[in-house]
């Protein structure tokens, strides 16, 4: 079974989802970015939260053949970014998701529903 990217971006919010995060957010950045197409944004409340939130989507990414191109920031577990090609997860801790928003600074992206 092949998976379109947004079935790929929702797959990882639910993932998310699945771990707690919190204000699970998919932005559709075609034609906005030559870097990706869709941003998957969430939080978690703790570096614990946020590894577990990204352990977790790395987990089910692979279980459904999806291998991550990268991970960084995850010893820090402040801003963790997974690369999946043409998605990119953003997994802040709740002090940094605020300050970056980059719901606002990727303002003109369309929102996608998670489900």
């Amino acid at each position: 079974m092949s998976l379109n990217l947004v079935e790929i971006a929702k797959m990882a919010a639910v993932a998310a989802e699945e771990k707690k995060a919190q204000r699970v957010n998919i932005l559709d950045i075609r034609g906005l970015s030559a870097f990706a197409d869709y941003f998957v944004v969430c939080h978690g409340n703790s570096q614990t939260q946020v590894q577990a939130i990204v352990e977790g989507i790395k987990e089910k990414m692979e279980k459904e053949g999806i291998f991550l191109r990268s991970i960084e920031g995850l010893s820090d577990a402040r801003w963790v970014l997974l690369d999946l090609g043409d998605v990119v997860v953003h997994v802040f801790h709740k002090d940094e998701r605020d300050f970056y928003n980059l719901e606002r600074l990727w303002g003109d992206a369309t929102q996608v529903g998670v489900q």
